[in-house]
């Protein structure tokens, strides 16, 4: 019943964000990692864990459609060398950039964790991108690129290929 009642309070925050965002201008990403600093920081709250298999089998799939919905495959073909090449080798080279700094600063951090780490914090989020996009006035082809690398990116961090290319 407990983790009922965080659940309740966290997707209440996560409402009131969502409106606060359209009266300040503020991206919503934005708001939402500041909104977790201070929840993170709150004393007492019981620890939530989620499986991974429920993190890519039930919310994954809705936010990645709902950012390739949003995406003009037309511009994306178009752009699709800077996508790739960004979606590719600078995922690669931040990954293994992360894995070093992580195995180099973290006591007891082996190869296969760093490298994991660097995998998972590499890519950026593809609903993210759009939405601290969104508003400003960013040339519509840098917004293509920055959406379309966003929902390639993560195939090339978490993908074996781009896990032995760090090797």
């Amino acid at each position: 019943m407990e983790n009922i009642a965080v659940v309740i309070f966290l997707l209440t925050v996560v409402t009131v964000l969502a409106e606060i965002t359209d009266k300040v201008h503020i991206p919503y990403p934005i708001l939402l990692v500041l909104a977790g600093i201070g929840i993170g920081l709150i004393p007492g709250l019981p620890i939530i864990k989620l499986e991974p298999d429920t993190v890519f089998l039930i919310f994954l799939p809705p936010i990645l459609y709902e950012a390739a919905w949003n995406t003009s495959w037309l511009d994306f073909k178009k752009a699709r060398r800077p996508i790739i090449l960004l979606a590719t080798g600078c995922v690669i080279f931040t990954a293994g950039l992360v894995a070093f700094l992580a195995h180099t600063f973290i006591p007891y951090l082996d190869w296969p964790e760093a490298l994991v780490l660097g995998a998972i914090i590499s890519p950026p989020d593809a609903v993210a991108a759009a939405a601290a996009t969104r508003g400003l006035a960013i040339p519509k082809r840098i917004t293509t690129i920055l959406q379309g690398e966003s929902l390639v990116n993560d195939a090339t961090g978490l993908s074996p290929t781009g896990m032995l290319s760090l090797l």
